[in-house]
């Protein structure tokens, strides 16, 4: 993505979802819902390679070159998602 895009910041992937987890921004998805993801050919373990039933709650957080969290915007409604128009007001006030 970020060569594709041609970005001048990092973005991490979490394909494993052990970033999430550390962070407690995941959640195991119920069995009774895991039925539903399934009728609907959606089976996540066999998607992330791993063995739970788990999710990441949708997440931006911006984090300046020393480390430090400068913006975040964390959700655990899966509909409820970081507007792009807000992580460019929050980068450009990195450079601030």
């Amino acid at each position: 993505m970020v060569e594709s895009n041609d970005l001048t910041f990092d973005i991490l992937s979490d394909s494993d979802n052990a970033l999430t987890g550390s962070l407690g921004l995941n959640f195991d998805i119920p069995d009774d819902l895991r039925e539903i993801y399934l009728s609907f050919g959606i089976d996540l373990p066999a998607c992330s390679g791993q063995p739970r039933w788990i999710l990441p709650m949708p997440a931006r957080i911006v984090v300046d070159k020393k480390g430090i969290v400068r913006a975040t915007d964390i959700d655990p409604d899966y509909t409820v998602r970081p507007e792009a128009t807000k992580t460019l007001t929050d980068l450009s006030r990195l450079s601030d």
